[in-house]
């Protein structure tokens, strides 16, 4: 008898809420079992001069893949090895200096354990993660990682789900440990994510994104309000810096202020740029985080910022727009 929508709703929210509590008991389980193996664990992938070659097949490979690349992008450096591939000429990608995590729930895999010997013969240490501590795999490893369950989630108790959650769940608590142990923080995690917005945010500086040079809109404080706006218009910016004869900005002249005097004296004709500029103008140094240009420019309501070096001269400028550009905001 077919059953009906209301009856199909009630049915998955109860399979998903118990495949969900099997799971995260699963995860719990597994806290209560961490000790000194895990410890050992982290302590050899501290001291690995190579790289943590992590090692899977089928469902479990898919996870190993992922611890793989979550270490590689926690300061570890890591990658994945298809264990069917290993045994046919990829082993060769271990070298002496790496260490081996093996994943097998039922520690009996022939294509891991195949591995092994290879793996020995380099000295290579081994760590294991298995669902089965008698397992020939974990007898055969340097360290094993005890990631059994009780049950999966599966209802028949055969599809991979509440093991391969924690294995999951295991791999991620390894390459949290070694980032805490390494000091790996948000300035690494930038390096590792070159592409991704905290990477833009925290490894881009002033430097990269400012006009600077033949872009940068400057005129001398002699200059008349008329050549200060052709100063503007060629540069494009929406503004002009005012500087002395040793490079210093003492001012800017910018789209508003030409408003304001105007609005002020009507005719313009005559007056000096360094009566109307704005003086002692906010700037930001050259090798500040991009990011900071953008909060001071935001917190003060400014389109524009000049950039100067670590004596003070001015050597650049940024508009808000060049900061969009380089999505850092």
């Amino acid at each position: 008898m077919s059953l009906n929508e209301s009856d199909l709703l009630a049915n998955a929210l109860t399979s998903a809420s118990k495949t969900l509590q099997l799971e995260a008991q699963a995860i719990l389980e597994l806290e209560q079992r961490l000790g000194d193996e895990f410890g050992r664990a982290v302590s050899l992938m501290l001291q690995c001069q190579g790289r943590v070659v992590v090692c899977g097949l089928g469902k479990t490979g898919h996870i190993a893949r992922k611890i793989a690349a979550t270490l590689a992008s926690t300061g570890t450096p890591s990658f994945f090895l298809h264990a069917a591939e290993a045994v046919h000429g990829d082993i060769g990608m271990i070298g002496p200096q790496d260490l081996l995590v093996a994943l097998s729930y039922s520690g009996a895999g022939q294509e891991l354990l195949s591995i092994l010997p290879a793996a020995h013969r380099l000295g290579v240490k081994v760590i294991a993660m298995t669902g089965h501590p008698q397992s020939e795999l974990a007898r055969l490893c340097d360290v094993h990682l005890d990631a059994s369950v009780s049950q999966e989630a599966c209802p028949l108790n055969l599809a991979p789900t509440s093991s391969t959650t924690v294995a999951l769940a295991l791999g991620d608590a390894l390459a949290v440990a070694c980032l805490q142990a390494r000091g790996f923080g948000a300035e690494d995690f930038a390096r590792s994510h070159p592409g991704g917005a905290l990477g833009r945010k925290l490894l881009t500086r002033v430097s990269d994104v400012m006009k600077k040079d033949a872009a940068l809109p400057t005129v001398g404080q002699d200059a008349t309000i008329f050549e200060a706006l052709e100063e503007i218009s060629r540069k494009g910016m929406g503004m002009t810096a005012v500087v002395d004869a040793s490079g210093y900005a003492t001012g800017i002249f910018t789209d508003g202020d030409l408003r304001r005097l105007i609005e002020r004296i009507g005719d313009v004709r005559g007056v000096k740029v360094a009566d109307a500029m704005t003086k002692n103008p906010r700037h930001i140094r050259a090798d500040a985080l991009a990011v900071d240009a953008a909060l001071i420019m935001d917190s003060h309501r400014l389109n524009q910022i000049l950039v100067s070096d670590s004596e003070g001269k001015l050597v650049g400028a940024t508009h808000m727009h060049d900061l969009m550009a380089a999505k850092v905001v």
